[in-house]
């Protein structure tokens, strides 16, 4: 029986070795600086560049990414979105799920 279970352990470590990182590994403090929200949102994601900017910093981590998938399609089209459109087709949905999942833990 041990033999069997350490088979198939080593069985599950084969085909997932190369499979992507999943979401949840993905570091969102790193990609929200490598995919530019810090120039408009912040460092901190609560001092944007301008006041009608939002502040990201504590947003619920699904609403975020609904925004950000939104503004990727064009379900949200207001003044306002159109420099984040030119940026969002940069941002893979693994990427935004990230992003959104880091700012949920900021205060």
């Amino acid at each position: 029986m041990k033999s069997l279970r350490k088979s198939a352990v080593s069985v599950l470590i084969a085909l997932t070795a190369n499979l992507p990182t999943p979401a949840f590994a993905l570091d969102g403090a790193e990609f929200y600086v490598k995919k530019t929200c810090v120039a408009c949102h912040g460092k901190d994601a609560k001092t944007p560049i301008l006041p009608s900017y939002p502040k990201l910093a504590g947003q619920n981590a699904n609403y975020a990414y609904s925004q950000m998938k939104d503004i990727t399609s064009g379900a949200c089209n207001n003044g306002q979105t159109a420099a984040m459109k030119g940026i969002m087709h940069l941002v893979s949905d693994e990427e935004m799920r990230a992003i959104a999942d880091w700012l949920a833990t900021l205060e």
